[in-house]
């Protein structure tokens, strides 16, 4: 993901042999000086090349960093850790001013007493409330009618008292509405507890499952739950189970056991409610195992025999399902089969591929579909009706929008609830008549202090890359801003599996372009918004592309005139953090300042160590490097093993300490191998969250500071200090 006044520190000091073989920043004063690791070098071998890790010894297991009793190499990381968080809070001390405006700015704009749309659900009106300065949602329900009395069925705020960190996930009501199932998270490694509660009495049931996901599906009887749990080491998803209330998880009955640690699986209940639905999918294919809802003792049927690559997915409706799938048709086809006979060879073509728009996902309704597709890097929803085969499409008139499907749990409707947002205009939820094609809408979000979506300016630009791909860029800035090399610009990407960056609204975005900032989106290949190519050509031996379409990208607007080098940012998480490694080895010179949060960059480390979550789930999307070719193709660009002697751009990277997807050694180990190669005297800095994970902060305030700090971080390389 993504990656002044220097005070004197009390710095981890360390002595450090890279200093006699490895160029070093040449600091002002030693009491200047950020902390410098230890190296101690680790010899990786494989294929018959041997990589040299001086700071591999940084990486701790689980059980070192929950112990209660820390060991000597525990203490180490941990400090070493610590020092880096003291040396970014004593660079970015100036800063500490502007931090806190820019916190109270983006909070500000933040409605305190708001509210989701409700939804319908077998009688009762659910919606999710906020109150002034609370941090965590508190979920209600009204029987019957809105206009009944508010129940509470969970106050978040409430659990999370005491804890540093606090997730809920997974809530399932059982179908006579009375007892709530909900997953807890209290460290932000993703592994959860699901406890259930009786909404008639308030009583907590003693019932506790251990070790799952945070999603799960109530079978008819209301008395029997599936779930999910982990593997013990790698944190997959790995088996299903059957929880029966009142019961010891010690009873409960495996019904799936994944034994591919390829795939990820879950579980949860059809819109239907006819079917319980096991959910199997690696990169390249998916899976799906179903029983009857009505038949909670059953045996789970698979859908159709697995084979790859195959992606699809499944939407029951009477007595069929209907099938996306992308079965010989690139961008996917629609399909339907009958619900006794599900297999491949029995399903019939509705809607056939279009090599120029991909179909997404569909809802069902009893008397239309619609689908969600994406065409030329916008997305737009087609409602066609099942009886006549008439059929109309969804479109707005910004340059760059995105319109998604929201909660839409009943079928007996003509009803559609979209949501639609674009880089000026905040998320809106509508309901669209599907019959009279008229909207009404529902709720628009709120920017508390006012926002006039006519004072931005939204422009969709297509960048020649290198190879003559034209890559789209979405921006965004405030009207009457004239092109110039001086504009700071801030680009930002992702770029992997398949997952499109849309051109989503953001209220703590206007810190940055009320300052003057422009804001830019490169929808580099690796995603999918230019269809299903865009993602072929931008993952294995193609990831490439993500790192040259990026920099094609930033090439582009400074030679357009919208800023330049000195002044063009550069910001990326997870994935996109590899991809803010890649470039800056590549390119460092075409930016002043990098974001990388929670960045993936000791790629062939990681990618060759099956213990560590998410590997073997992933080979599809960047290669097994226990394989030649895939190692040689990895290692020359993984961000970590590329790091050389030159100059690199002012550099900010963030992690946690729990982080169970990009474990924080990675970008801690990258800190350190930077520091010391690079020949600049840029800024470098670590930030890490020692008590969170890959998401950050918990709450709904909280996750601001680190986003005033990187704010803070841009805005002080432009000297804007206000």
């Amino acid at each position: 993901m993504k990656r002044s006044i220097l005070l004197s520190l009390c710095a981890f000091s360390l002595l450090s042999a890279c200093q006699d073989t490895h160029p070093t920043t040449d600091m002002q004063t030693q009491e200047n000086a950020p902390p410098i690791a230890d190296r101690k070098d680790s010899l990786l071998e494989a294929h018959g090349n041997t990589r040299v890790d001086p700071y591999f010894w940084m990486r701790l297991t689980d059980q070192q960093k929950t112990a209660t009793d820390p060991d000597i190499q525990t203490k180490k990381v941990v400090q070493y850790l610590e020092d880096e968080n003291t040396y970014t809070s004593e660079v970015m001390k100036p800063t500490d001013s502007l931090q806190q405006k820019l916190f109270e700015e983006m909070t500000g704009r933040i409605q305190k007493d708001d509210a989701s749309v409700p939804y319908l659900k077998n009688g009762y009106w659910y919606y999710t409330r906020f109150e002034e300065a609370q941090e965590y949602p508190i979920y209600c329900r009204k029987k019957g009618s809105l206009d009944g009395a508010e129940s509470v069925i969970l106050n978040v705020n409430q659990l999370a008292q005491g804890y540093d960190y606090y997730a809920v996930g997974g809530i399932r009501i059982s179908k006579d509405n009375n007892i709530l199932a909900y997953a807890v998270d209290t460290l932000s490694r993703r592994v959860y507890t699901y406890k259930f509660l009786n909404l008639e009495t308030g009583e907590l049931l003693n019932d506790e499952i251990t070790n799952t996901e945070p999603g799960g599906a109530w079978s008819n009887d209301n008395l029997t739950f599936y779930y999910t749990t982990k593997n013990d080491v790698t944190l997959l998803s790995e088996k299903i189970w059957r929880h029966q209330l009142k019961t010891d998880q010690k009873e409960d009955i495996m019904m799936y056991h994944e034994q591919d640690p390829s795939f990820y699986i879950s579980v949860k209940k059809s819109k239907s409610d006819d079917y319980i639905v096991i959910s199997c999918r690696s990169t390249l294919i998916k899976d799906y195992h179903i029983l009857s809802a009505h038949e909670p003792t059953g045996t789970f049927r698979q859908f159709t025999p697995r084979n790859g690559p195959h992606e699809y997915s499944i939407e029951h409706f009477k007595d069929k399902f209907y099938v996306l799938t992308n079965w010989e048709a690139q961008n996917f086809r629609l399909m339907e089969t009958s619900q006794e006979a599900t297999h491949l060879e029995n399903w019939s073509t509705l809607i056939p591929n279009n090599p120029d728009t991909l179909l997404s996902s569909i809802q069902v309704f009893s008397e239309h579909l619609v689908i969600s597709q994406r065409s030329n890097a916008l997305t737009s929803l087609k409602v066609i009706h099942q009886k006549t085969g008439n059929h109309h499409e969804v479109y707005f008139d910004e340059p760059a929008y995105v319109v998604y499907p929201t909660t839409n749990t009943e079928f007996n409707t003509t009803k559609l609830r979209f949501i639609y947002a674009s880089l000026t205009t905040p998320n809106t939820t509508f309901e669209y008549d599907m019959n009279e094609r008229s909207k009404t809408v529902l709720k628009e979000t709120q920017v508390m202090g006012g926002h006039e979506p006519s004072k931005y300016t939204t422009e969709r630009l297509f960048a020649e890359g290198r190879d003559g791909t034209q890559i789209p860029i979405s921006l965004v800035y405030k009207k009457g801003l004239v092109k110039s090399d001086q504009n700071p610009l801030l680009l930002y990407a992702y770029g992997s599996y398949g997952n499109s960056t849309d051109p989503w609204f953001s209220s703590i975005r206007l810190s940055l372009l009320d300052r003057g900032f422009i804001y830019a989106i490169a929808h580099v290949r690796g995603g999918q918004e230019m269809g299903r190519k865009w993602y072929e050509q931008g993952r294995m031996f193609k990831k490439k592309n993500t790192f040259y379409d990026f920099i094609d990208c930033a090439s582009y607007l400074s030679n357009e005139g919208y800023s330049s080098a000195e002044h063009l940012y550069a910001q990326g998480g997870s994935a996109g953090g590899l991809l803010m490694g890649a470039v800056i080895n590549m390119a460092p010179e075409r930016f002043n300042g990098v974001i990388a949060a929670v960045p993936f960059v000791d790629v062939i480390s990681t990618m060759m160590d099956e213990s560590i979550p998410l590997t073997t789930a992933e080979f599809n999307e960047w290669g097994n490097p226990k394989n030649l070719e895939s190692y040689e193709y990895m290692h020359s660009y993984s961000p970590y093993d590329q790091v050389r002697a030159q100059a690199y751009p002012n550099l900010l990277v963030t992690t946690g300490y729990f982080d169970s997807q990009v474990q924080y050694w990675e970008p801690a180990k990258w800190v350190a191998k930077l520091r010391s190669y690079k020949t600049d005297e840029n800024l470098l800095l670590l930030q890490t969250n020692m008590a969170a994970g890959h998401g950050g902060a918990s709450g709904r305030y909280r996750r601001y500071e680190n986003v005033a700090l990187q704010y803070a971080f841009l805005l002080s390389l432009e000297d804007i200090n206000e």
